[in-house]
């Protein structure tokens, strides 16, 4: 025992170290696994993604409201056991709140299960057309479950691995799958795992040895995409035989981080917690590969990443570039030889040669012409982001969103806003993430209160998300338009703009006039109605 418990805090003493070296990197990785995820429901409730318990958001215009996880478990107990709904109104009031936010805590609203659970409502509530779209919530978040969440928790394993050892592991790691347009093997492979795990949990003791057998197949993927879902189940049932137990106990020893995270309202699961635990269960996995890869047991060949562990010198990475470069591989013509980095181009896996692109320069000035284009754009983009969250969440489309085209203004102006100061965020993105956080809070606090006070405009309530501002504006919103601004800043600018640069400065014109045109159209027809006078109005106006 003495043995064990030495081995984790040397396990622990090395995530530490690991995670000091790169700090904001693996910060930023877990926040952004937290919130595109499910893996860390605990950030993302305190930082206010979705309702808490009781306090459900009404949708304008849809006649549906924004649940809580708990008020859907709720609903739907009620529905299919009438009886459940006296028992639990029988349940001191604190007692319920209390089993009500434990759940909001513990899980997140995006889960494919709880879009499932929204659906059966719908159904047994017979209401026909929620039920089609939430059906379409439910199609879209499986899909997303398996080629979204399932795949970037491999990317995250991936980081946490290289960064044991490369101090300037980049964040866009997580995505590394996408690059390589390797991810149908590993995706089938999750989602085997997936579905045993759920079968497995139906006999709550198998549940919790296969969560444990089954831990290190995201690591394994992550190592070789290209293993077998046999030959990768096999691998890590064999890594953890008798090593169960010490997964089991290094689960345990976080167990007061956890709560202390609670009282700090999950802050510190933010900055310290999550980061740490990720880093550790790398370093798990790394001694597990260790000894089996030395031991030589059945299928160790299929470990073969050898620069997880063996750093390679400078002299080794020039005469390997050098052989590279005369083999013509993928990533002859761009520079991904850095120091304190994953040598990428001596992957067992490339890439194609169309998927390797040189590096964004989120630092470019940008022209009139690609504002105006990126403004659209950028507004179109978060159309899309909401209308896709509110089907899978709610099962509905919203109507109202400001104007009735496919484009939310607000996005568009909050991302050119943030355009001219690129070349003084871009090296420090947790500023960059932080700019765009205040920059979209003021803005849409301002939009809001202009259209209820000024236009009469329906807006949503945010009254019963966590930390609000007068039900106008939300912490999760301003989280969430700050990772797509910081998206937008560092990748989606700089590639948009490169391609409407290739088209001929008359047909730019062209497009940025029509995109104008159609704007002001769709703005006339929205706000004029509502600020003239009745006597001026003709009637398709009023209409």
């Amino acid at each position: 025992m003495a043995g064990r418990r030495e081995q984790r805090k040397e396990q622990k003493k090395k995530a530490r170290s690991a995670v000091k070296r790169n700090y904001w990197g693996a910060v930023s990785v877990c926040f952004l696994i937290a919130m595109l995820t499910t893996v860390y429901p605990v950030t993302t409730t305190f930082f206010g993604l979705h309702a808490v318990s009781g306090l459900p958001v009404e949708v304008p215009g849809t006649g549906t409201s924004d649940l809580a996880n708990s008020d859907v478990v709720a609903r739907l107990l009620e529905q299919a056991v009438p009886q459940s709904g006296k028992i639990i109104g029988r349940l001191p009031q604190p007692l319920y709140e209390a089993g009500g936010l434990a759940v909001d805590i513990g899980t997140s609203t995006g889960s494919f299960f709880f879009s499932v659970l929204r659906a059966v409502n719908g159904f047994m509530a017979k209401e026909g057309g929620a039920a089609v779209f939430l059906s379409v919530g439910v199609a879209i978040a499986f899909l997303g479950q398996i080629f979204v969440s399932n795949l970037l928790r491999i990317g995250e394993s991936r980081f946490f691995m290289e960064s044991r050892n490369y101090r300037r592991t980049r964040i866009s790691k997580i995505f590394f799958l996408y690059k390589l347009r390797c991810f149908w093997k590993p995706a089938w492979v999750m989602l085997c795992r997936s579905v045993l795990q759920i079968l497995w949990n139906l006999t709550i003791a198998g549940g919790i040895i296969k969560h444990y057998e089954y831990s290190m197949i995201p690591y394994i993927l992550a190592e070789n995409p290209k293993i077998g879902r046999k030959k990768a189940f096999r691998l890590s049932r064999q890594m953890m035989k008798h090593n169960k137990w010490k997964l089991f106990w290094l689960d345990m020893s976080f167990l007061g981080w956890r709560v202390l995270s609670l009282f700090t309202l999950g802050i510190l699961d933010f900055v310290f917690v999550n980061p740490y635990v990720a880093g550790t269960k790398a370093e798990f996995y790394i001694s597990l590969r260790r000894n089996y890869v030395l031991s030589r047991c059945a299928g160790y060949e299929d470990l073969n990443d050898s620069y997880l562990e063996h750093v390679p010198s400078e002299d080794e990475l020039l005469i390997s570039k050098a052989l590279y470069d005369d083999s013509q591989g993928p990533y002859t013509k761009t520079t991904y030889f850095e120091p304190e980095q994953y040598p990428v181009f001596l992957f067992h896996i490339q890439p194609p040669v169309k998927a390797v692109k040189q590096p964004v320069r989120a630092d470019r000035r940008y022209d009139l012409l690609s504002m105006i284009y990126l403004f659209f754009l950028f507004s179109i983009f978060g159309w899309l982001a909401e209308a896709l969250l509110s089907l899978v969440k709610n099962g509905v489309l919203p109507e109202h969103m400001t104007l009735a085209g496919p484009w939310i203004p607000l996005y568009g102006l909050c991302g050119v806003l943030v355009l001219p100061i690129a070349g003084k965020l871009v090296e420090k993105p947790p500023l960059a993430f932080l700019f765009n956080f205040c920059i979209y809070s003021g803005a849409a606090y301002l939009s809001s209160w202009m259209l209820d006070n000024v236009f009469g405009l329906p807006v949503r309530d945010y009254t019963g998300y966590f930390l609000n501002l007068n039900g106008r504006i939300y912490v999760g919103g301003s989280v969430g338009f700050a990772m797509l601004g910081c998206a937008f800043l560092y990748y989606l600018a700089p590639r948009w703009t490169d391609r409407f640069l290739k088209l001929k400065r008359s047909r730019r014109i062209l497009v940025c006039v029509v995109l104008v045109c159609l704007g002001i159209a769709d703005a006339v027809f929205v706000f004029l109605p509502e600020v003239m006078p009745a006597w001026m109005q003709v009637d398709f106006l009023r209409k």
